[in-house]
């Protein structure tokens, strides 16, 4: 009985960690205890309450202003899932850090939730701007940002109308303009276009009507075969990056409303990023990422000072949490070279 007991036991957690590649350090719920964390909120010009974690090193002298760094969250993800990660680790690096909820997910208002605004989403960015520099312990020129995924192109977009954010950087990025209106390697033809944008319209009358919401997208609740698909299963739906966001059901992030995700077709964040310089822009993306192209097409368009880091070995999802492949010393070296 003992040994069948044993062997159950080995069963059930093989069971419960299919799927969960925890390799080369993935670590997506790291917590320091050089840094002291504080749940905050703040508004954003409209009037929507953002939601936030607040990281400070331990021993900090607040009597002197610091650098700050915002950090974004995943498109469809919350700021538990790789935002406070790197905010924890820059933190431990000497800077006060933020991560946030974009509007209509996590924490943070907005109905329906999942909604997607790209406008609100910028905005947000530049709220967290307005509340870091409005604390006695920041110097409010010496603000940067780290936009992760679908953040890096709502980090762009801010930046670009913002000049409080003094350095930009991207992680893994996606265009979530191009995304959506070309698909991945410009896969997606205008008759695909066109009847996304004509089922979406047909289902507003639906919603108008007090019909049920419907979603799209967003990553499978089962393994598929598909690379991409599997890739973002294993963090979102597995132990290794899970989170059910407070009073939201199970499986809800990454799934955006079907009706607002076409607003992406008109969001075009690199459209002008010559204009952020002559701040700097640093892009980091993984060899092996299916998001690259993004990535290289914004350092081609951008101006100087620009610069493209690659990482051998790394997927797009494996730079979420895998701290073993995330270059935290390149954006170490850069945020202290460029919010000195």
């Amino acid at each position: 009985m003992k040994a069948f007991m044993l062997a159950l036991g080995l069963l059930i957690t093989s069971f419960s960690s299919l799927g969960a590649d925890m390799s080369n350090g993935a670590d997506n719920f790291y917590t320091s205890e050089q840094v002291t964390v504080e749940k905050v909120t703040f508004n954003n010009q409209y009037g929507m309450q953002v939601a936030g974690n607040l990281f400070i090193p331990k021993g900090l002298n607040q009597a002197a202003k610091q650098a700050a760094i915002i950090v974004g969250h995943p498109m469809g993800a919350v700021k538990e899932q790789s935002a406070n990660l790197y905010a924890t680790k820059m933190a431990e690096q000497g800077f006060v850090t933020l991560s946030l909820d974009l509007s209509f997910w996590g924490e943070s208002a907005g109905t329906p939730r999942n909604a997607v605004s790209p406008d609100l989403y910028t905005e947000d960015f530049s709220a967290a701007v307005d509340f870091l520099g409005t604390r006695p312990f920041v110097d409010r020129q010496r603000i940067g940002v780290i936009g992760v995924c679908g953040s890096g192109s709502f980090a762009i977009s801010a930046a670009k109308i913002d000049p409080r954010l003094k350095a930009i950087a991207t992680v893994s990025m996606y265009d979530m303009g191009a995304a959506n209106r070309d698909g991945l390697k410009h896969s997606v033809t205008q008759a695909q276009r066109q009847q996304i944008l004509v089922q979406a319209a047909n289902q507003r009358y639906v919603e108008f009507q007090g019909g049920e919401i419907l979603y799209t997208g967003g990553t499978p609740l089962t393994l598929t075969g598909n690379p991409i698909g599997d890739e973002f299963f294993d963090f979102y739906r597995t132990p290794r990056g899970e989170v059910t966001p407070a009073g939201a059901s199970a499986h809800t992030t990454t799934m955006p409303t079907l009706t607002s995700n076409v607003k992406f077709m008109n969001f075009y964040p690199f459209n002008d990023i010559e204009s952020i310089s002559p701040r700097p822009l640093l892009l980091i993306a993984g060899a092996n990422a299916h998001s690259r192209e993004f990535s290289e097409e914004a350092y081609r368009r951008a101006a100087e000072p620009k610069e493209l880091v690659i990482i051998p070995g790394a997927g797009h999802v494996d730079l979420y949490d895998r701290v073993n492949l995330i270059p935290f010393a390149t954006l170490t070296a850069f945020f202290k070279s460029n919010l000195k």
